[in-house]
This record gives C-alpha cells, sequence and structure tokens, in this order.
C-alpha cells in the first residue's frame, strides 16, 4: 500500500506542462467516463483518498495566504472563540441528519458537521473562486455572485419581498443577496449548526440591515416552512454537494414554498463548461476526492428534474468560465 501511495504522491507533485496534458471529457452521460472511473477507484482507496484531501486542502491554504487572505490566523482566532451561545440559539437538537450528509465533505472527516469546516467556508471561497477569473484573485468570490446576481436582476421583473436561501451555510450568499434586495425579508436554511451559529454571529457584524436575516436549522427538502411563502428561493453552490434523489426533493420543496409568480434560482457548477472538460486528470482528482456527490450531479438532467417539480422551462446562463445560473418560474 505505501508503493501505491508514494506513487499517488509522486503523480500529484509532478511539475507538469499544462501543454503535454491530454484534454479530459467530464462525464455528463449517464455513465461516468473511464477516467472518471479510474479516479473513483483510485479513491476508494483510503490511504489514497486521504492523501488526496490533504494535497486538496493545502493547496487551498497555501493559494488563500499568497493572495493575502490570512487562513489559519482568522480560523484560529474563531475557533478559540466561544460558540454556546450561537450554537443553542440556532441548533435543532431533535433533527435527523440524512445519510447523505453524515460523511466526509471538503477534506474535513465530518463534513459540514463541525467546526473546523464552519470557520474555514470563507476563507475556503476566496481560495476556490479565485481562480474562475486570472485577474480577480481573492475578489473572485464577489466577482462570481455578482455575475449571478446580475442575471437575477435582469430576469426577476419584480424585487422579491421574502427570500429563501437554501443551504445558506454560514451566511454568505445570504447577506450578498441583502445588498441587492435590502427591503427583502431573509430566511436561510441550513443542515449545519455550527455553520448557522457562524451566520449568527455574522449577523451581529453586518450594518445597516432592515431586516434581520431567520436562520432555520433544517433540512433543505423537508424544511418545515409555510406553503407558499417566498418569492424567490435561491440554491448557491449546493446542487453539486447532493446526490440526485435529495435534489429532486428540495426542487418540490421549492416549487411548495413559492408563491405564484415565484421564482426558483440556482448558481453552481457547469457541467458544460470546458474549463472541466479540459481538467487534468490529477486535478480533477483532488476535486473529487473532496466532493463525494459529484459525479452525481455531473449526470443530472437539472433542467428536466425543475420541470418535474411542476416548474416552468427554466432559462440557463453562463455566469463564469465554470459556473451556470438557472431560473425557473412558477408560472
Amino acid at each position: 500500500m505505501s508503493n501505491l501511495v508514494s506513487r499517488f504522491r509522486f503523480t500529484i507533485k509532478l511539475n507538469i506542462n499544462p501543454s503535454d496534458i491530454k484534454p479530459m471529457t467530464v462525464s455528463t452521460t449517464s455513465e461516468p467516463e473511464l477516467m472518471s472511473r479510474f479516479i473513483n477507484g483510485i479513491l476508494a482507496i483510503k490511504p489514497l483518498s486521504n492523501f488526496a484531501k490533504h494535497q486538496a486542502r493545502q493547496m487551498m491554504i497555501k493559494r488563500a495566504e499568497a493572495m493575502g487572505v490570512p487562513w489559519r490566523q482568522q480560523t484560529q482566532t474563531l475557533l478559540s472563540r466561544n460558540w454556546d451561545a450561537e450554537l443553542t440559539q440556532v441548533q435543532n437538537p431533535n433533527l435527523q441528519y440524512p445519510d447523505y450528509y453524515v460523511t466526509s465533505f471538503h477534506a474535513y472527516e465530518k463534513g459540514n458537521l463541525s467546526w473546523q469546516a464552519a470557520v474555514e467556508v470563507e476563507v475556503a471561497a476566496y481560495s476556490v473562486h479565485a481562480k474562475i477569473w486570472p485577474e480577480a484573485g481573492a475578489k473572485g468570490d464577489a466577482k462570481l455572485r455578482q455575475s449571478y446576481h446580475d442575471i437575477l436582476k435582469a430576469q426577476l421583473p419584480i424585487p422579491p419581498q421574502d427570500i429563501l436561501d437554501l443551504g445558506c451555510s454560514v451566511g454568505m450568499s445570504t447577506f450578498a443577496l441583502q445588498e441587492i434586495y435590502p427591503d427583502a425579508k431573509m430566511t436561510g436554511v441550513d443542515l449545519s449548526p455550527y455553520f448557522l451559529a457562524i451566520a449568527t454571529y455574522n449577523t451581529q457584524k453586518q450594518s445597516n440591515l432592515k431586516y434581520t436575516p431567520k436562520w432555520v436549522h433544517a433540512k433543505a427538502e423537508s424544511t418545515g416552512l409555510p406553503s407558499g411563502s417566498f418569492d424567490l428561493i435561491s440554491l448557491c453552490l449546493i446542487c453539486h454537494e447532493l446526490p440526485q434523489s435529495p435534489t429532486r426533493e428540495i426542487l418540490q420543496e421549492a416549487r411548495r414554498l413559492l408563491r405564484p409568480e415565484g421564482h426558483l434560482a440556482i448558481m453552481d457548477m457547469n457541467p458544460k463548461s470546458e474549463m472541466f472538460k479540459k481538467m487534468p486528470p490529477y486535478i480533477f482528482t483532488l476535486l473529487k476526492s473532496t466532493e463525494p456527490y459529484l459525479d452525481e450531479y455531473f449526470t443530472l438532467d437539472i433542467e428536466q428534474a425543475i420541470i418535474d417539480a411542476g416548474f416552468q422551462r427554466p432559462t440557463v446562463n453562463f455566469n463564469s468560465p465554470r459556473h451556470r445560473t438557472i431560473i425557473a418560474s412558477v408560472g
């Protein structure tokens, strides 16, 4: 086994000339491509999977700190804080977590159900999105969200008054939406009480909020919120972290929660992006090591799934070199 790990380490650390790398087609069909299956086989071997996760994590930290984002300093400051008050405020102790959620995400063994994951959400977003536009650097995350919001504002004829952010994490997407719709009442739903505790803390740092966001610890596919309560439901960078079955359930829940003429908006990875299609295999290995449901997301016909949930045919716009925005109306 040590020989396998050594070979994999050598593959990851190779100083490869990009011109020598053959393009790889990422699967967008019902079956993963040969390379994707090969990578799945590698990641099924726990020492190799752990090594890939470690490499992916170190890559993000180094990238962030090279851009001036104080990853380790900021996360240690947050970890040293006592979060009991915020956690008690948001946590639903009776919530039963679905099986797909109780797994390793983003190189965290306990996935999103950990303080380490929660305190690193913001710095990780800056790192991951820095490479979308070469000139953007640490501002890539803000530019990505702005590109999403530009499409929203262009396609929504009337500003929404009640907005639900499903999978709101620590509130980055929620607060960003509130900036463009300052008169709207915001609700954020997430499965991680640790994320929501950070969101509650981040709320205190926001200025000029007309309405304080409501944070709800619940499953996105079964929120418990009243039917017909929202004009806009947003899923920002969420669907790629889900198997297909809960994605379909979430779309049905969104349909239930929207008012007549309401809108569903999804911004996420674009499987049809040339960037993904030509991604070097070793980089795709690192990506898949932190995203356990990526194959399911890449093979889902999400447009048809939205229609099947009762929405009108959605519009699809590419809002970055590797992201798309999908908007559908109740009709």
